[in-house]
């Protein structure tokens, strides 16, 4: 009989390869008792039922069933929830807070290849990459050596809305260039923007000055609609909007009215709805890039996620604090 503490792994078939490969599985199974052919998706099961009396750790990701007040009473020795994917709102019920069971998120890990790939776009549309490339290609020419002069990265001013984790890290990756990064939150004060390098303004006064405006707030009831007619007529002519965080932030309608005019460009990772509806004006529309919702993690990116929550696991088990433990307090302004 193992003296491993029991885990279980809540997730799709297809989550846990990818996110726990082979090597990863054996590394698991140094530190903990669990078995890969028994994959929670309904925590009524049977089966399920009875392994978690002797559950001690609980691996979820996505596809993972919810997490609530019943599932706890089966396992009474459930000492941590270790999520290898981002938030944790869809899987944890309110009330299993109150138990004092530790949670843990990946979503630090998954903020990374967003970040990049803002920083990436940010890059290109200082540079007009994405529309030269199509006049380009339409054109099937140029003139070698002219100077564009509206175009380039030194001193642009670059918004962000959103001092998340993937706007914090948006901010990092932007410090070996010569931008004048600005940053427009509620909840930071003057001398946290300072520490982060940034200039803090309302959100009215980013999107009167930015270059780009990249948008990294949570999708939450506060920011339903937080770009609407308003916010877009108060940015200047050229400005490029960036959304890798939720399509519900956006006003589409009122974001497609300022499309057709050309005075402003977008790039949108996501949109709402999700995917959009096949006539949808924003396929056609020339001052747009559309990507299908690939900036978080994918392919190689994946595994991130499996080796930050067995570090947690591995720091749980040494008796170290979870360095991505979920603070409930603040889950209702987070993503």
């Amino acid at each position: 009989m193992s003296d491993r503490p029991k885990a279980l792994f809540a997730m799709s078939a297809d989550t846990l390869a990818a996110v726990y490969p082979p090597d990863l599985l054996d590394r698991l199974g140094r530190s903990v008792d669990v078995d890969p052919a028994l994959l929670v998706r309904d925590f009524t099961d049977a089966r399920v039922h009875a392994a978690l009396a002797e559950t001690e750790i609980l691996l979820t990701g996505w596809g993972s069933p919810v997490v609530d007040a019943q599932v706890l009473d089966a396992a009474p020795r459930l000492r941590a929830v270790l999520h290898a994917a981002g938030s944790v709102k869809g899987i944890i019920a309110p009330g299993v807070w109150d138990r004092g069971l530790a949670v843990s998120s990946a979503a630090g890990a998954n903020a990374l290849p967003v970040a990049e790939y803002t920083l990436g776009m940010i890059l290109l549309a200082g540079k007009d990459v994405i529309a030269a490339s199509e006049r380009y290609r339409t054109g099937r020419g140029f003139t070698i050596a002219e100077i564009q002069p509206d175009i380039g990265n030194f001193g642009r001013r670059i918004g962000i809305v959103g001092a998340s984790r993937i706007g914090r890290r948006v901010i990092e990756l932007l410090r070996p260039f010569d931008f004048d990064v600005l940053l427009a939150d509620p909840y930071v004060d003057q001398a946290e923007a300072a520490a982060l390098g940034v200039r803090l303004l309302s959100l009215e006064a980013l999107l009167r000055a930015s270059d780009v405006v990249t948008l990294h707030a949570p999708a939450i009831p506060e920011t339903d609609g937080l770009i609407g007619r308003a916010e877009l007529a108060a940015m200047r002519d050229g400005t490029v909007l960036i959304n890798t965080a939720r399509g519900s932030l956006v006003d589409h309608d009122a974001l497609v009215a300022e499309l057709r005019t050309g005075r402003l460009t977008a790039v949108l990772d996501v949109t709402d709805p999700e995917p959009l509806p096949r006539d949808s004006p924003l396929f056609d529309l020339p001052g747009v890039f559309l990507t299908p919702h690939l900036a978080g993690s994918h392919g190689n990116e994946v595994r991130r996620l499996g080796l930050c929550a067995i570090a947690e696991l591995e720091r749980l088990l040494a008796g170290a604090p979870l360095l991505h433990r979920i603070d409930p307090s603040v889950l209702e302004r987070a993503a």
